[in-house]
């Protein structure tokens, strides 16, 4: 969006705007570093899990509690540290970017980086509790789901002065249906995953 609206300026209106390139780098930066943490939440990073698969509940949550302890925890920490210094330090001085003439200031920016780290370090301590009780029972817990569809429909339906009741329970049991259906696929192909495990 803001690359579009300065592509507009420059071209239509002859006006362009020397920080925006600034300006568009933190707004990435701040995306990139503020999904740490909900990626983490939602098991979205990359992981090398070759021989991860074939293990069983016990042993992954074990693997994965000792990588926690071993290189996760010290690293958000080191991040959260160096962050804070950076950001201190960068408000101590007024900082501002050096990447164009009159740059825009980065200090608010610094800022993110050990608030981010620290997001991303409550959620490793969830993490860690899943793999705690996952030792314990033998099964992971559930995560948490985003909003689905369903959900959306069903508000959306609501709202509608247009739509009977009538049309919004067929149109429900439809989207419950088609919601159960890729449940159970789930179900299915994790419980072939699992009786193909050694």
């Amino acid at each position: 969006f803001v690359v579009s609206i300065e592509v507009f300026k420059r071209y239509i209106l002859n006006a362009p705007t020397a920080w925006i390139f600034d300006f568009n780098n933190m707004l990435y930066g701040t995306l990139f570093m503020m999904c740490g943490a909900y990626t983490l939440a939602a098991s979205g990073h990359v992981r090398a899990d070759f021989v991860y698969i074939y293990m069983k509940p016990r042993g992954q949550a074990a693997l994965d509690l000792a990588l926690y302890f071993l290189f996760f925890i010290p690293g958000i920490l080191g991040l959260i540290y160096a962050g804070y210094d950076y950001a201190a330090l960068s408000w101590r001085i007024g900082e501002h970017s050096t990447v164009t003439a009159e740059g825009p200031p980065v200090y608010h920016f610094k800022t993110v980086i050990p608030i981010a780290g620290a997001l991303v370090m409550f959620q490793g301590l969830a993490e860690i509790l899943r793999c705690i009780v996952c030792l314990r029972t033998g099964a992971w817990p559930p995560r948490l789901e985003d909003v689905e569809e369903i959900d959306v429909i069903e508000t959306q339906l609501g709202r509608s002065e247009f739509v009977d009741e009538e049309s919004r329970r067929a149109a429900m049991e439809g989207a419950h249906a088609i919601d159960e259906a890729a449940r159970h696929r789930t179900v299915v192909d994790e419980t072939e995953r699992q009786s193909r495990t050694p």
